[in-house]
């Protein structure tokens, strides 16, 4: 399958037929939104289908519409959405884009020998309150500036509906040194990998790519075709070692009522 084709699916099942955690589906005529259930959580935009004619009457209507749920909201843009100047014209109209997301996916069909391998690092599965709590302890170390609510929503997710999401942990001198998770979607052949954080006194020993191994292994076990990511300019060089082709860049705009709020990263790797 070439690169297009796997850029086609991704739309398809990863953004027109999303369905994130602990979200509300809506389709508004060219939009889709993603509304979270809980008021401090992140909302947004995950599709568009505009035109040079209506993309700022669009633009409008959905800062209108959130206003009037109170919510703050992400416009999530991917590089080739239309019209080719809409983050330009979301920047006009007060969204804030924040930094280059390289959305990448692995064929599952043919892992390269590093995700084949048995690795000899600790990697564990999440199964437990401890667990959780040492995986909670390295997303607060590497992320301090976070509010806790997706922290909350994981711990949910976990205890609620385990089919829909793991969590894994490794460790090094007897100690949490790097988490990560990944969601298994219903209804799409793309399990994806989020949220990927390896303390900076343990990296580049192989800890991380032990831990996307573990991930991508489970992803087979369940029966998914391909491993998503969408990969900072840290991870991005990994996966791309491992074989993960680019699909498209993204950006998370936030729009005017929270660009000077703290944003709840979903997609951060």
């Amino acid at each position: 399958m070439n690169t297009s084709e796997m850029l086609e699916l991704y739309d398809r099942y990863e953004r027109l037929e999303a369905d994130y955690i602990r979200c509300r589906r809506e389709k508004a005529g060219k939009i889709l939104r993603m509304i979270s259930l809980d008021p401090r959580g992140h909302s947004f935009v995950i599709h568009s289908d505009l035109s040079e004619d209506d993309a700022d009457a669009v633009i409008d209507g959905e800062l209108s519409y959130f206003s009037k749920l109170g919510l703050r909201f992400e416009w999530k843009l991917y590089s080739h959405d239309r019209p080719t100047d809409l983050k330009l014209r979301l920047a006009s109209h007060g969204f804030t884009a924040g930094d280059d997301e390289a959305v990448m996916a692995l064929d599952l069909g043919n892992l390269p020998p590093d995700l084949v391998a048995d690795h000899t690092h600790d990697v564990r599965k999440v199964v437990d309150a401890k667990g959780l709590e040492d995986y909670a302890a390295v997303n607060a170390e590497a992320w301090p500036g976070d509010n806790g609510i997706w922290m909350k929503v994981i711990a949910d997710t976990l205890r609620d509906e385990p089919d829909r999401m793991s969590a894994w942990v490794a460790y090094a001198e007897g100690k949490p040194v790097c988490a990560a998770r990944i969601d298994f979607p219903e209804r799409s052949p793309f399990a994806s990998i989020w949220g990927g954080a390896t303390l900076e006194p343990y990296r580049k020993r192989g800890i991380y790519t032990a831990v996307l191994a573990a991930r991508a292994k489970e992803a087979i076990a369940r029966g998914y075709r391909f491993l998503s990511i969408d990969a900072s300019p840290m991870s991005r060089p990994i996966v791309e070692r491992q074989g993960f082709r680019l699909l498209a860049i993204s950006n998370p705009c936030d729009s005017p009522e929270s660009a000077d709020s703290a944003r709840v990263a979903i997609l951060r790797n």
